[in-house]
């Protein structure tokens, strides 16, 4: 039989199911299965970077846990097939692959799925699945409490955010910044570099992404007020960012940018807080990893069919 491993963060998110019922679906798929619980952020990562050996190992956890274990194996000498079950409160990169609200669902779905070669992009070295961002209110996604997420789901992160932004005014920072040779700068009020066609539970924000091209999405928004900045967030789910005013898109492989007041702000990584206090960041795609991945979006979200 073949040997899977699941890292299981049984704190994300409100959706739990036995365990009983992970080792009765792998079983059916010919696999032997332990189960490893995180402990303590970071954990993920450490523990994919010390297994012995594995056919396929499985992130059981929200964003953050996929983001410590795509990190881990990207350390390994010899990487594993690396799969994710969306089990956290806003899963953007599973509703991307098409998951369901159903775990066990799920499951079935990536074990009957395919096999694709994703690009890992990076910032100054350290990786996102899915989204970096900078600027103001991008506190909300790592600061909501635990236990506000555990109540309430995704309606959390907006009964936390509320008071986060009546709390707070807006900040522009200077930005210079360099992409296809050619120098810019301005200010901006919020950045946010992505590979991914869902962000904070909005659906379909970019015209076209696809997951194999060596290149991500980069958006400077300039808006300058609380009123005009939720005015146009609030049309994304019926238009493009691209569409939209007060923001400047770019698709890219490369990245290059220097932000000059950055104090008391810092970067926010699928949804997590980068402790990274530095002033020049450099955003590349210099890696790529074999994913399992459900068959339902892979025609619209990668290029190579095969």
């Amino acid at each position: 039989m073949k040997k899977c491993v699941i890292i299981y963060n049984h704190q994300s998110g409100n959706h739990h199911v036995s365990e009983k019922s992970f080792y009765h679906v792998l079983e059916k798929y010919d696999y032997t299965t332990t189960i490893i619980h995180t402990k303590y952020k970071g954990h993920a990562r450490e523990i994919v970077e010390h297994l012995d050996d594995a056919d396929l190992v499985i992130s059981a956890g929200g964003d953050g846990t996929y983001n410590e274990v795509i990190t881990g194996n990207l350390n390994r000498k010899k990487p594993f097939l690396i799969a994710n079950l969306p089990i956290g409160t806003t899963n953007d990169v599973g509703n991307m692959y098409g998951y369901t609200k159903d775990t066990l669902k799920n499951l079935e779905l990536v074990l009957n799925g395919v096999v694709k070669e994703v690009d890992i992009p990076k910032i100054n070295g350290h990786v996102f699945t899915y989204v970096a961002s900078f600027g103001n209110f991008m506190n909300i996604a790592y600061e909501t409490p635990r236990l506000l997420k555990s109540k309430y789901g995704r309606l959390a992160y907006i009964i936390y955010g509320i008071k986060i932004i009546k709390d707070n005014s807006l900040k522009l920072y200077d930005v210079t910044y360099e992409i296809d040779g050619v120098k810019c700068s301005g200010k901006y009020s919020l950045i946010f570099i992505t590979s991914s066609t869902r962000i904070g539970g909005v659906n379909d924000i970019f015209e076209d992404v696809k997951l194999d091209d060596k290149k991500f999405e980069v958006v400077l928004c300039n808006l300058t007020s609380k009123k005009d900045l939720a005015k146009n967030f609030l049309l994304l789910p019926v238009k493009h960012i691209e569409e939209i005013p007060g923001f400047t898109v770019y698709k890219a492989g490369r990245f290059k940018m220097n932000i000059t007041n950055t104090q008391n702000t810092s970067w926010c990584i699928d949804g997590e807080k980068l402790e990274d206090e530095q002033h020049s960041y450099d955003l590349t795609i210099s890696d790529t990893m074999k994913l399992l991945v459900p068959k339902v979006n892979v025609d619209r979200l990668f290029m190579n069919k095969d």
